[in-house]
């Protein structure tokens, strides 16, 4: 029999000590207390949602602005034609251009974390599918990627706008609210708006429990178990958090 390590034999007593479902300021406080690795690690939020995403009317994608921020720089460029290249640079875009930019994607430039286009520079894009695809980078309308309003987009970006959809699999749907050193009151915006995000989006014909359940977890850190009434209310009440 396998001897356990020392981190192993932390996990196994935290989850014996701590397997109820929890509030999110009892599962913040937990993770915080629980922290062991030398870095910020990232605060995650997971949910398994009783939707078939392989039906057309029950696919779960969608946007959330994190008001607290992700922690994170992100990397925008903009793929754009005339007004709207200064546009893009004046809202603070790290990378702007038209068709010099696109033959820089095609030789294997990927030194952005999102990409921006307007309608009418998608053409000069479309052949990109097999270098953008596999890395989450094609600009998608439904992730509000392709845009005129290119200025108002690098700035949301930038400020904490996440993109996220369900898993073909299971309907699970995860994502990064921020990272473990960020004040209480700054994580539990940041997962009131996700919820409640999550819930206005909730297809029509999906029948039962929406949100079977939901996690909060850091990286190599521990999972625990929300209460997801008590997550219902924090997104109804956003306002009460205290800073």
């Amino acid at each position: 029999m396998a001897t356990l390590t020392k981190r192993q034999e932390t996990l196994g007593k935290f989850y014996t000590e701590h397997n109820t479902a929890h509030t999110a300021e009892e599962a913040l406080k937990l993770l915080k207390a629980e922290k062991s690795v030398k870095f910020d690690p990232t605060v995650e939020v997971h949910f398994r949602l009783g939707v078939n995403p392989k039906l057309n009317d029950q696919q779960i994608r969608s946007t959330v602005q994190l008001p607290g921020g992700t922690g994170k720089t992100v990397r925008v460029a903009v793929v754009a034609k005339g007004e709207k290249v200064q546009e893009a640079k004046d809202a603070g875009a790290d990378i702007v251009g038209s068709d010099e930019l696109v033959a820089q994607i095609g030789e294997g430039m990927l030194d952005f974390d999102k990409l921006v286009a307007t309608p009418d520079a998608m053409a000069m894009l479309s052949k990109m599918g097999k270098i953008l695809g596999p890395k989450g980078l094609m600009p998608n309308p439904k992730d509000g990627t392709v845009t005129f309003d290119v200025g108002k987009t690098v700035k949301d970006l930038k400020a904490g706008k996440v993109s996220f959809r369900a898993e073909k699999d299971g309907g699970v749907v995860q994502m990064a609210i921020g990272k473990l050193s960020f004040d209480d009151s700054r994580l539990l915006q940041n997962l009131a708006a996700v919820v409640d995000q999550i819930q206005k989006i909730k297809p029509p014909s999906v029948k039962g429990a929406y949100m079977k359940t939901v996690y909060l977890s850091t990286t190599m850190g521990p999972s625990i178990r929300m209460d997801i009434s008590a997550l219902q209310d924090l997104a109804k009440a956003p306002a009460a958090i205290k800073a």
